[in-house]
């Protein structure tokens, strides 16, 4: 398939690598020129305007970190009016409830196909093409798209036909991640009080009742206080909580938790900690504990 792709950050990268490793022709666009010579130089192509590349793909892919960029990128750009006549835009990214009704809306208009699939798994999932890919949208397009996915991805899960419903998956799964991060930053910080090792504690409860990828991978950045390089920036886990709750007021659910979590993060964004790994958010139960 001839795809164009947006994003080439640190995870748009290597899956845009893996689908020119499979076959497909990926023309990329980052403002990172040197991301952009990255993808050239493991196969892909470049442009520097969008409007040939965009009317020529059978599929857009664009994985873009908020709503503002992926707006900038998609829409206001014009990508979606020069894009051919049924072509599929698959954005796998996380975006707003609202922001992909409304690419839906407008795919629509200019007889497209829009497709939401974000993603669960950090970068090393993306370099070996084992992600978990959160897919909704047409099933004819999905069928379609459906050798892609499983280039980038180890599972498909589907959750529906209408896109938004693939991005509440996503912002709930997010949600539980940044609870879990803090709630493990507030067990390794009592532990701690009581001269237990973070690092100990943390392989107790990883190899027994919380053995699973986001309870080791966090917990055991946690425990060794190893922030950076960032998988997830801390800044984008704030703004998947702020989108959580976005979407759960709309439809009159409480989620409890949420404006606490959210508080913890702006704690930390207080701190200068945006750009630092979500683990980083351990750090916050710290300071209140008198312990950084």
């Amino acid at each position: 398939m001839k795809i164009a792709f947006f994003g080439l950050g640190t995870m748009g990268l290597p899956m845009a690598i893996n689908l020119v490793k499979a076959g497909h022709q990926v023309t990329g666009f980052d403002k990172s020129i040197e991301q952009t010579k990255r993808l050239v130089a493991a196969g892909g192509l470049t442009s520097t305007s969008t409007s040939p590349a965009a009317s020529e793909a059978d599929v857009v892919i664009s994985m873009l970190p908020d709503d503002a960029t992926t707006r900038a990128a998609i829409v206001e750009s014009g990508v979606i009016a020069e894009l051919a006549f049924g072509a599929i835009h698959i954005n796998m990214g996380t975006v707003s409830v609202a922001l992909s009704r409304e690419l839906t809306q407008l795919h629509r208009q200019h007889y497209g196909h829009y497709v939401a699939a974000p993603v669960l798994g950090r970068v090393n999932a993306a370099e070996v093409g084992q992600l978990n890919i959160l897919a909704a949208g047409a099933a004819d397009a999905l069928l379609t798209i459906k050798p892609l996915f499983e280039v980038l991805g180890q599972r498909i899960w589907h959750f529906g036909e209408k896109p938004e419903q693939a991005n509440v998956a996503k912002l709930a799964a997010n949600f539980m991640i940044g609870s879990a991060i803090a709630t493990m930053g507030e067990a390794v910080t009592l532990a701690a009080a009581y001269g237990v090792s973070k690092i100990d504690f943390m392989e107790l409860v990883t190899s027994t009742v919380f053995d699973a990828p986001a309870y080791r991978n966090y917990g055991h950045a946690i425990a060794r206080e190893s922030f950076e390089p960032p998988g997830f920036k801390l800044a984008l886990g704030l703004k998947d909580v702020k989108l959580a709750m976005s979407a759960a007021e709309e439809v009159n659910v409480p989620l409890l938790m949420a404006s606490v979590l959210r508080d913890a993060h702006i704690d930390s964004l207080a701190h200068g900690e945006g750009d630092m790994d979500w683990a980083a958010l351990s750090r916050a139960a710290a300071r209140r504990a008198g312990q950084a």
